[in-house]
Formats: structure tokens, C-alpha cells, sequence
């Protein structure tokens, strides 16, 4: 009985989000068909009620212990309970960031937030799967309520098409997953990451005994994984997806599921394969060169905000997998900073974009195209300085966190002594700031015929801007102190 217990208990928040998901929904159903009360909408209340539900999750999470549970299917540690938390927080800001944005988009669907939730459930699952059939059923769960969300405004041709064109291609790369997963089974005999790492422990790949089906398995699964996070050359669907896709469900996947897929490839890699550290960190390298060069080079030929963003994302997954193939303890400290840095600019410049909505023809306008943010500086002065820092941010220009977050990531691989490759990520760091810089030199020095007239900011939207501006320039001087400590052990 104490165990069944147990396995409930490491489960405490995914149950409460589900039992709450339950109630909404029925909630949802009776007062949304209501005759009394005039059949409302219930948007505005599921917003708060998804706040709510997620800040008592937040403190559930809080309180957890460590366990592995289910059979050995699930694993609660410290890192699933400080990634758990991190998700949750991040959540909580995006909510509170688009709470306005579906009824001003007159999205009149109550299951959106359902949605949300259940994504959150999934998300929270996959950090703590331990095994392959808990991996891959957790992915799969999580990838069917995107296939939904990026489809969800029915009045669009544009969500249609990147829904479809999303679950098109994430059947193909589950396929490949469930393959890979079926052949190293095959194999092995084995699914759980803890056995595998008792497998291979001393295993040596010399050429007189190299395992070529195990290498396969994993080179079948690790394409699978970069498709989930939109790693080059596994990166096509990620610019129309992001453009079709409503603005906040764009920023969801910008900026939420990168840390759940990473922890897999965490645990996968780091502690069920380390032993294959020769073979995988050279193809995880080539991906992140890859995206780096892809992600910067593609962001200079695009018009849109979204597919700009897009490819901006695809940069910064270069940086993550280069972190990722240094197959050292300090690149998983490096990984969890860049991605808590990186979610909370995504925020912010998503939240920046749907601020920029502009009147024409007495009707409100979403901004779409990044020519919006000319003469931003006039129109609204306090809104260009927050664009701008955030986009310096991003850019990595010192002293602010986004440039401490990649001088982890380069401070780890000098210490690796992968010196060449730092070099290179350096000078496409350098060509990717210029279009982040282009964007300011817009915003403070062009000029355009007629001036466009801005929407003001609701008091939310606003309120989250100015605290996640506070918590970079506040982050940015704790980096730098950590940051002087870490050349200080580099030189040591």
C-alpha cells in the first residue's frame, strides 16, 4: 500500500493539474451553453483560473521529495523538481503576458486554456520519464495537444495550413523516435535509462568490437529529438509552423517545451550513453553548428516577426547543443541558465510584439511585419528602450544576462579545450547581431511618412515587461559575479 502511495505522491502535481483540468472543463460545458446567464464566454475567467492553478501547482511542486515511482517509469530528483519549477514559472509569466490577447483576437474558446493546461501535464511528465516507453508516450501526448494548438484559430488558413503541415511532419519524426526506440529494445532487451547505463558501463567503441546497431539506434533517435526542438537540419517546419500559428501559441513553443526535450536528451546522453561520448558529441556538434549558422543566416532574409523569431530560436538551440556535446557536468549548469535567460526574452520580445497594435482604418491591427517598429522611439520612447535591451539581450552585447548565458556555454567549451569551434560560434555571433542591431536602428532613426498610431499596453502586459527588464538587469549583475568566479577556476 506504501508503495502505491508512493507512486501517487511523486505524481502530486500532474494529478492536481488533471483534477483541475476536469473540473474546468465541466465548468466550462454547463456555463458556456448557459441560457440564464446569456450563454458567456468565460475567456477572462479561465485566464485567472489558470493562474490560479498554476501558481497552487508551483507550491505543490515545491514540497515534492525524491522518489522514482511507477515501476520505474517515473523519476523525481532534484533537477526534475528544479526544471519542474522553472516550467511552471515560465508558464505562469506567459499567461499572465497573453491574458488579454485571446478576446482581443476574438478566440472565443474556453478549451484554449484546457489546452494549455494539458500541455503543462505532458510537459511535467516528460521531464520526469525514466524509461522508453514513458519517454516516448509522454512526447507523443505532449505533441498531439500542439498539433491542436497551432491549429486552433479555425478562421485562419494560415493555422490551418501550419497545423496540418506540424502534424505531418511530427507523425514522421515520432515514427522515427518509436522505431528507434523499438530497434535499441531489440537489441537490448532493456528500457529502462538506468539499465542502460548498467549495460554499458566500461564499454569501450574500439574499431575490433564497434556496436554500428547501437550507434544506429541512437542516431534514429536523436534525429527524432532535434525535430522536437528544431535543431538544423531537422529545422524546416519550425518557420511556417511558427507563422501560422496565433501569435501566443507561437510564443508557447518559442519559449516553454525546449527544457523538457532537453532533459530527456540530459539523461539519455549524459547518463544512459555516456560511454558513446566519442561518437554522439561529434553529431551533436555538426547540428549546432549547423543551427547556428541556419538560425543567423536565415533571420536576415525574413520580413515577419514570427518567422523571424523562428529562425532567431533555431540560433539559440545552436548554442544549447553545443553546451550539450561538451558531455561535461559544467554544460548542464550552462544549459539550465541559458535556457531560464533565454524563455524570460522570448517572453519579453513576444510580449513587446503583441503590444505593437496598430489603428488603420479606424480598426486595431496585430503587427505582423518587423518595418512596425519604425519610429518606435517617438511614438512610444519607454517601449524602445525595453525593446531594446531585450534585443541586445538576445544579441549577447555585454553586460547584459543573454551575453553571460553564451559566455558560460564558451567558458565551458575553452575548459573542454574545443577552441576552434568557440572561435566559429564567436564570428556567427557577431554576423547574427546585425540584425538585431538593424531592427534598433529602426526603431531610433527611421523615418516613415505617416505615423503609426499604437494601441496602449494593458496594465499586464506591461506589469510583466517591467519585472522580467528587472530580473535581466538584476540577473546581469549575479552573472557577472559568477561569471569572474568562473574565469577565476578556468585559469586555476
Amino acid at each position: 500500500m506504501n508503495y502505491v502511495l508512493y507512486d501517487f505522491y511523486s505524481t502530486i502535481t500532474e494529478i492536481y493539474l488533471l483534477l483541475s483540468i476536469t473540473y474546468l472543463l465541466i465548468y466550462g460545458v454547463f456555463l458556456s451553453a448557459s441560457a440564464n446567464l446569456g450563454f458567456p464566454i468565460l475567456n477572462k475567467n479561465f485566464g485567472f483560473l489558470t493562474l490560479q492553478i498554476l501558481l497552487l501547482s508551483f507550491f505543490l511542486t515545491q514540497n515534492s521529495i525524491n522518489l522514482v515511482s511507477w515501476n520505474s517509469f517515473l523519476i523525481l530528483d532534484d533537477f526534475s523538481i528544479g526544471a519542474k519549477t522553472i516550467i511552471l514559472l515560465t508558464v505562469f509569466i506567459w499567461v499572465t503576458l497573453i491574458i488579454q490577447y485571446p478576446m482581443q483576437a476574438k478566440i472565443n474558446a474556453f478549451e484554449f486554456w484546457i489546452l494549455i493546461l494539458l500541455a503543462v501535464v505532458a510537459i511535467l511528465l516528460i521531464i520526469q520519464s525514466y524509461d522508453l516507453l514513458s519517454i516516448y508516450l509522454t512526447i507523443e501526448f505532449q505533441s498531439l495537444i500542439f498539433y491542436i494548438l497551432a491549429s486552433f484559430k479555425r478562421t485562419s488558413e494560415f493555422s490551418t495550413e501550419a497545423g496540418l503541415k506540424y502534424f505531418v511532419l511530427g507523425a514522421f519524426s515520432s515514427a522515427l523516435l518509436l522505431f528507434g526506440f523499438s530497434f535499441l529494445y531489440g537489441l537490448t532487451g532493456l528500457t529502462n535509462l538506468n539499465d542502460f547505463s548498467n549495460l554499458f558501463i566500461g564499454f569501450v567503441t574500439t574499431t575490433e568490437n564497434f556496436p554500428i546497431e547501437i550507434v544506429l539506434c541512437l542516431l534514429i533517435i536523436l534525429t527524432a529529438l532535434f525535430f522536437k526542438i528544431s535543431a538544423s537540419p531537422f529545422h524546416m517546419w519550425a518557420p511556417d509552423v511558427y507563422e501560422g500559428a496565433s501569435i501566443t501559441v507561437t510564443a508557447f513553443f518559442a519559449a516553454i517545451p525546449k527544457l523538457a526535450i532537453f532533459s530527456i536528451l540530459f539523461r539519455f546522453l549524459f547518463f544512459s550513453f555516456c560511454d558513446f561520448i566519442e561518437w554522439w558529441n561529434s553529431l551533436v556538434l555538426f547540428c549546432a553548428l549547423l543551427s547556428l549558422v541556419i538560425g543567423a543566416l536565415g533571420a536576415f532574409t525574413q520580413a515577419k516577426w514570427k518567422r523571424f523569431m523562428a529562425f532567431s530560436s533555431i540560433a539559440n538551440v545552436g548554442f544549447l547543443l553545443l553546451a550539450l556535446a561538451l558531455g561535461s557536468t559544467e554544460s548542464i549548469f550552462s544549459v539550465v541558465v541559458y535556457l531560464i535567460i533565454y524563455s524570460i526574452t522570448t517572453l519579453g520580445i513576444f510580449g513587446i510584439i503583441m503590444s505593437l497594435q496598430q489603428y488603420s482604418h479606424f480598426k486595431l491591427y496585430q503587427s505582423r511585419y518587423l518595418s512596425d517598429l519604425m519610429m518606435l522611439a517617438t511614438t512610444n520612447p519607454i517601449l524602445a528602450v525595453t525593446a531594446s535591451i531585450f534585443l541586445f539581450s538576445t544579441a549577447g552585447i555585454p553586460p547584459l544576462a543573454g551575453f553571460f548565458s553564451k559566455l558560460f556555454i564558451l567558458l565551458t567549451a575553452i575548459k573542454c579545450n574545443v577552441i576552434g569551434t568557440s572561435i566559429i560560434v564567436v564570428i556567427i555571433n557577431c554576423i547574427a547581431c546585425f540584425y538585431y542591431i538593424r531592427l534598433i536602428k529602426g526603431m531610433y532613426f527611421s523615418k516613415v511618412k505617416y505615423w503609426p498610431v499604437l494601441a496602449p499596453l494593458n496594465k499586464l502586459a506591461s506589469l510583466i515587461l517591467g519585472i522580467s527588464l528587472t530580473f535581466l538587469s538584476w540577473l546581469c549583475v549575479d552573472l557577472e559575479l559568477i561569471s569572474l568566479t568562473s574565469t577565476l577556476m578556468l585559469s586555476i
